[in-house]
């Protein structure tokens, strides 16, 4: 895509919703500060995050790239999270803080602007993760560890 595409994509995004860097700014540290109080997530991030402002950094660049079509983000997120002790709870209970700190902070358009692509995010990489362990989920089922019950969404 060209600069000037995505500089046109951008400014309607901005001026559809509000976002800017600054919003994401806050938006991805609140958001953070919530997942490393959290009682089931924390766990999970504290085993592989030793230094947090890169990862804050590199988050405000993904969410940049998502939402603003920045191209600021240059990671490959599946990777980053195949082999990751997560399944349904896991996304769940990410989605719940994501969106309970999107609507906090932002003003709603911004809010489900976050929120639809946080959906999409999420659910793509249950399927990956899932995928990589052998296992495919039908539609409206989740990834699940063994020892526990089937979810259905």
């Amino acid at each position: 895509m060209s600069f000037s595409r995505r500089a046109e994509i951008t400014a309607s995004i901005l001026e559809r919703t509000g976002i800017d860097e600054t919003m994401i700014d806050r938006l991805v540290r609140s958001f953070y500060e919530r997942v490393r109080a959290d009682e089931l997530l924390a766990p999970i991030f504290q085993e592989r995050i030793e230094d947090w402002e890169p990862h804050l950094q590199r988050m405000c660049d993904f969410w940049s790239s998502v939402a603003l079509w920045s191209g600021r983000y240059h990671g490959q997120p599946m990777q980053k999270h195949l082999g990751l002790p997560v399944d349904f709870r896991h996304f769940d209970r990410w989605l719940e803080l994501f969106e309970h700190t999107a609507k906090a902070l932002c003003p709603p358009a911004a809010a489900a602007h976050f929120i639809e692509r946080a959906r999409r995010i999420a659910q793509s990489l249950e399927l990956g993760i899932a995928a990589q362990e052998g296992v495919v989920l039908a539609p409206g089922e989740r990834l699940r560890r063994a020892a526990q019950a089937p979810a259905r969404s």
